[in-house]
């Protein structure tokens, strides 16, 4: 287990807010670089102009996750001339959970003994053997967080009862890999949206597509356009005039989902989504059901289409994956839309001759 948190956790970083209302980097551990650090200042909450306080914040930049808790500094602490500080940690996988818990075990530390010394005594004996016992500070396992708790934390009956029909959207976009882009002013909301969407493609598992807080700045917009697919989330509404960035364009107060003018052809629903997006409403609509129950309802409906899809390959040529034979496609004589989903989803899964 300790081998596993040696390589996920990449580094751990303080930032403070003064009594001058200056937010600063303080102390990290390792070193960082300069274009992480700044990711990271503008990632926490103390040098946004609005003042407000956002407990907890997550995301993802050029394959580093990063978790920041910020607290505000009580008269009693051992800090003195700090009104509020954000602890930073960087890791190389997606598990907000954990880190929060951890984060915050950093936290009361950093409170009590106001040195980072004591925090990164915390900070090793996570990375070397998975744990950090704390009598009054609480204590940290790693192994009580299992992955796949973090990928059904959020609740994918809400985003069905909220989008209905049109979450069929939402599900074709992901599994033809396409850009989604999800805005609301609140990061807590796109956040708890944002996590939660992957699992409407449960058979690849693939929280890296996952961008859940991203500004309108250069260097982040770059990496992401990196990305083949994506979800990304924002708090600036000008982001809906970012044609470059979007093939769905999700606006969350709103409840809208817009498709791109460039995407409208591969994204034509047609008789098979009426289907899928029945599916997911009928599964999302009985009381009975858990959000892992609605996931698997639909992650079986993907897996009847990728069968299908698997029946209409072949190897071309040894040791390759098999690849969609586009007149096997034809033959089957599928409404239009539903021939245009399968040859772009073909796509998708790298299953085209080139």
């Amino acid at each position: 287990m300790a081998e596993t948190e040696a390589q996920l956790l990449l580094g751990v970083g303080l930032i403070e807010k003064d009594t001058n209302g200056d937010a600063l980097w303080v102390w990290c551990y390792p070193s960082t670089t300069v274009e992480l650090r700044d990711l990271l200042l503008r990632k926490c909450c103390l040098t946004d102009e609005s003042k407000q306080l956002h407990p907890f914040v997550f995301g993802q930049c050029r394959l580093t996750w990063f978790y920041v808790v910020t607290t505000e500094v009580p008269d009693s602490s051992a800090l003195k001339k700090v009104t509020h500080f954000s602890i930073v940690l960087t890791t190389k996988d997606f598990n907000p959970e954990k880190y929060a818990a951890f984060t915050r075990i950093l936290c009361r530390i950093y409170l009590k003994y106001g040195s980072p010394v004591k925090m990164m005594e915390s900070y090793i004996s996570v990375l070397t053997k998975g744990i950090c016992q704390n009598e009054e500070n609480g204590s940290f396992l790693s192994k009580d967080f299992d992955v796949r708790k973090a990928y059904l934390v959020g609740s994918i009956k809400d985003i069905i009862s909220q989008f209905g029909m049109e979450t069929v959207i939402l599900y074709t976009a992901l599994m033809l890999k396409k850009r989604i882009v999800v805005y609301h002013p609140r990061i807590e909301a796109v956040q708890e949206f944002t996590r939660t969407l992957p699992a409407l493609v449960w058979h690849r598992q693939d929280w890296s597509i996952l961008h859940s807080y991203v500004h309108l700045n250069d260097d982040e917009l770059e990496a992401l356009k990196l990305c083949p697919g994506y979800i990304a989330g924002f708090i600036d509404s000008e982001v809906s005039n970012r044609m470059d960035l979007y093939d769905v364009y999700v606006n969350l107060p709103e409840s809208e989902i817009t498709i791109s003018q460039q995407a409208k052809e591969a994204m034509t629903m047609g008789k098979l989504h009426k289907e899928i997006g029945q599916l997911i409403v009928q599964s999302a609509e009985d009381p009975e059901k858990s959000n892992s129950q609605v996931i698997k309802d639909i992650s079986l409906k993907t897996k009847e289409i990728l069968t299908s899809l698997a029946s209409l390959t072949e190897v071309l040529h040894d040791n390759e994956k098999p690849s969609l034979n586009f007149e096997a496609l034809k033959q089957k004589r599928f409404p239009p839309a539903t021939e245009n989903f399968l040859y772009h989803l073909a796509a998708a899964e790298q299953m085209l001759e080139i």
